[in-house]
């Protein structure tokens, strides 16, 4: 396990932070960081598609100030991590479940740097995909909190329909890692202006994330690939078709939700045995970096669950 470059001056992280290269089973190498916190756990920070550990180090010391310390990762294709295309701000995945494999060696380093028990999860967008497949999978974290999960992707039917034949259509092929049609290799927050984006109402860390991106342009990640909306659609599919595991869990969802299906959200929700579904009004997709008293209701919320069922 060999130390990885973290810009813990640009994530305004708590001190103490390291991050390392990781190797997966496939032999795909990946970043993970870990904040030390407090004598509560460790709460695992699943990011969302096109992020990097850096976006989460405000999360760390939300949770430090809350008694919990953070891991968080750069998915196979994402930040620092292997890109697997030769284009690389082609957002590829060669099957969904490879993710998990970037998982399972997250895990071994939460052992060998002796991260403390019990464990928790916060899972966003993609990151809420990959954590409800890890929870049927096994997963062991006493409690989860999501937000806005991508249980569902957000598109007018007739574009759906078109999604699901172009992607199959092109799977296995060599025209799997051409870009979606539509999107653009390009990050969103450094082509799309503040007013009337789809992730957040607080301009103080939209211009956070632009900033990220401008000081590290290697973490921008574009449009994702046919593969990778194949393999998106049919996980969300069967995600959605399943009986929800008896892990508490809370899910946040802004009321202004336009990345990810709300409907599907509450399709997962409304079965969830141990779960509850908080919509907040006026919220977009980023709920953890919407405005101050949005953050400290969802932070808050999440420590009184973990604390819980520690």
């Amino acid at each position: 396990m060999e130390k990885a470059p973290l810009y813990n001056d640009m994530a305004d992280g708590p001190e103490g932070a390291q991050a390392f290269w990781l190797n997966t089973e496939d032999d795909i190498r990946i970043r993970a960081a870990h904040w030390p916190g407090g004598d509560k756990g460790t709460v695992f920070v699943f990011p969302g598609r096109s992020e990097y550990v850096e976006k989460y180090g405000r999360t760390a010391v939300e949770l430090k100030a809350r008694g919990f310390g953070t891991i968080s990762i750069d998915w196979r294709g994402h930040g620092l991590a292997d890109r697997l295309d030769p284009l690389v701000t082609l957002g590829h995945v060669d099957r969904f479940s490879d993710y998990q494999k970037d998982l399972r060696a997250v895990l071994a380093m939460a052992a060998m740097v002796n991260c403390p028990k019990p464990f928790y999860l916060i899972a966003h967008s993609m990151g809420g995909c990959i954590g409800l497949r890890s929870l049927l999978d096994g997963l062991a974290v006493n409690a989860v909190v999501f937000s806005a999960p991508l249980w569902g992707v957000i598109m007018p039917p007739v574009q759906r329909s078109f999604a699901w034949a172009l992607s199959w259509a092109t799977h296995r092929t060599r025209f799997s890692r051409l870009p979606t049609p539509t999107t653009k290799q390009e990050s969103y927050v450094l082509s799309e202006p503040f007013e009337g984006n789809d992730l957040t109402t607080n301009p103080e860390f939209y211009a956070y994330m632009q900033r990220h991106l401008r000081e590290h342009p290697e973490m921008i990640l574009g449009g994702p690939s046919l593969n990778w909306l194949y393999e998106t659609l049919r996980e969300t599919r069967a995600l959605r078709a399943i009986t929800p595991p008896p892990v508490p869990t809370l899910t946040f969802l802004g009321s202004n939700e336009r990345v990810v299906d709300p409907h599907a959200v509450h399709q997962v929700m409304d079965k969830w045995p141990n779960g509850a579904l908080r919509m907040v009004a006026g919220a977009r997709h980023e709920v953890m970096m919407e405005t101050p008293d949005i953050q400290t209701d969802f932070f808050d919320a999440a420590a009184d669950l973990f604390t819980q069922h520690s």
